[in-house]
């Protein structure tokens, strides 16, 4: 084992559930050998404790670097900005400038901006001013948005509610019970499912939030309907843009389809990896967080803010959304092709900045722990999820791609052999949230 094995199995014994990131956790990866540390990461390159270097075909940051790791034009602007001082009783100027820049991408609609540091924050600001704005307490919602009381709450009384949104068999633990019932889910791409919930709850639900674009496509009308039942019911419409966000276009993916919300919450991207997070929305909307107590020291320090707008500025120099699907397309070809040549079954979602794997195999996540295995030992970090950068280039592409043929010629004879678990050097990964009850 190397120092990072050695370094978390210290880390499971001194940290409630091993990482501050359950998305982090070697268990999703590659149980027992994954680089748990890394000492530096620069581009798409990151050296472990042990100085072996990988290229990260994994989740960049957890999609939080689109421009790669310790990009120089956001780091210059954050070293200024900490040498300068990082926090003060006076604001940080570069404040407004983020707001501006927010604002001017999703005009007319938003005029408005408030700002955290972590996504699940921003959920919950935008669940609080929906609240406050209408007066009710009641929340529709698709998809993931954050470990937050509010969202959790969906699962008391019945732990399945989450397991269409990313979470199944989450038990809602120090969650109160007196929530239960103010979360409702409905289902993506699924009109009739959230019609059913205004039939029963339209007089108290105070905001609609979803992301505008999951694993499958927007089918026709089922955005502009969502808006149609927000208005119809007073709702406040909220998009969570955290994953989505700034891969297709600058700003929020709604754009593409045309259907503006009330309030959009931006995260993961907007910093490079950099903690900043935002909701932007109407002056309507946005107004009535002066009426509830919104408010938090570290909101306010400057790093976050310099970051952001380095990004942004940086993100429009480049055409970031332009490369970023350029080599999302080329990754998901290289996927696919590989797997057809193979014969193997493997499905690939999602947007292809974004792109997610899934084996469609019964042991499937046998199949991922060998491909993730396999591309260690070839110097790659690879997950059940591809987050492009821009930090990629032809040449590692084309070199992904080979080795990836490579590693599926491997697994196809161990699928037809029936020895894929028996070639893995430890145990099997776990599936997405469903770790949290084990």
């Amino acid at each position: 084992m190397g120092k990072s094995q050695d370094l978390y199995i210290k880390a499971k014994k001194l940290i409630p559930t091993g990482t501050e990131l359950l998305s982090k956790r070697p268990e999703m990866f590659l149980p027992d050998l994954w680089p748990s540390y890394y000492k530096k990461a620069k581009g798409c390159s990151v050296w472990d404790l042990d100085d072996k270097q990988y290229y990260d075909f994994a989740q960049m940051g957890v999609g939080s670097c689109t421009l790669g790791y310790a990009d120089e034009d956001v780091n210059d602007a954050v070293i200024d900005a900490v040498r300068n001082g990082s926090m003060c009783t006076l604001n940080s100027y570069e404040e407004v400038e983020l707001a501006e820049r927010l604002i001017a991408l999703h005009k007319p609609w938003a005029q408005r901006a408030r700002f955290a540091k972590s996504g699940g924050e921003a959920c919950a600001i935008a669940v609080r001013i929906a609240r406050a704005k209408t007066g009710r307490n009641k929340i529709a919602f698709c998809g993931y948005h954050g470990w937050s009381d509010w969202y959790i709450s969906a699962n008391i009384g019945d732990e399945t509610r989450l397991d269409e949104q990313l979470l199944p068999g989450l038990k809602p633990a120090g969650v109160p019970r007196s929530l239960q019932g103010t979360a409702l889910p409905f289902l993506y791409n699924d009109l009739n499912s959230l019609e059913d919930l205004v039939k029963q709850f339209s007089n108290d639900i105070a905001a609609i939030i979803m992301e505008p674009r999951r694993g499958e496509a927007v089918q026709e009308g089922f955005l502009e309907g969502v808006r149609s039942i927000a208005d119809k019911i007073g709702a406040v419409l909220i998009f969570d843009e955290i994953t989505a966000g700034f891969r297709l276009c600058l700003g929020g993916i709604h754009k593409l389809y045309g259907v503006n919300p009330d309030m959009a919450v931006f995260g993961k991207a907007l910093g490079n990896g950099f903690p900043i997070t935002a909701v932007i929305g109407t002056k309507d909307v946005m107004d009535a967080a002066e009426t509830s107590f919104i408010s938090s020291t570290f909101w306010t320090e400057r790093i976050g803010f310099a970051a952001g707008v380095a990004t942004l500025r940086k993100m429009e120099e480049i055409d970031s959304p332009k490369i970023l699907t350029e080599y999302g397309d080329k990754i998901v070809n290289a996927l696919l092709t590989a797997a057809q040549k193979n014969g193997l079954r493997l499905c690939v979602s999602h947007i292809t900045p974004l792109a997610h794997i899934d084996w469609n195999y019964d042991n499937g996540l046998a199949v991922q722990t060998l491909y993730a295995q396999i591309m260690l030992d070839k110097g790659y970090l690879v997950s059940s999820a591809i987050y492009s950068t821009t930090a990629y280039n032809n040449e590692i592409i084309e070199k992904f791609a080979s080795d990836t043929e490579e590693a599926f010629a491997m697994i196809a004879e161990a699928v037809k052999d029936g020895t894929v678990e028996r070639q893995l050097r430890g145990p099997v990964k776990q599936s997405g949230f469903a770790r949290l009850v084990k």
